[in-house]
């Protein structure tokens, strides 16, 4: 009896970036491929991964919205959702 392996089930979510995070990316948005089950850390793995240690340290002081509600939770799934709102800490008032 041969055995099927069925194809890793993907999802694309558009990461959109604000001020200095769309900076350091040097884009204003993009789409990021990753597997069905990936969550807020997976989407900012691969961004670090394809924009450098510039992005990276943004990340660490930035708030994300997903689908437009604020995610604190970056354990928190991303499936079915259509995109990752990168924001840093704005200055003003």
């Amino acid at each position: 009896m041969e055995t099927v392996m069925s194809a890793p089930t993907l999802t694309t979510i558009e990461v959109r970036y604000f001020a200095a995070a769309k900076a350091a990316a040097g884009l204003a948005q993009e789409k990021v491929e990753l597997p069905a089950d990936a969550t807020v850390t997976t989407v900012l793995d691969t961004v670090r991964a394809l924009h450098g240690p510039d992005l990276a340290r943004v990340l660490e002081r930035c708030s994300f919205l997903l689908d437009e509600v604020a995610v604190r939770d970056r354990g928190a799934r991303v499936g079915g959702a259509t995109a990752l709102d990168v924001l840093p800490p704005f200055a003003g008032g």
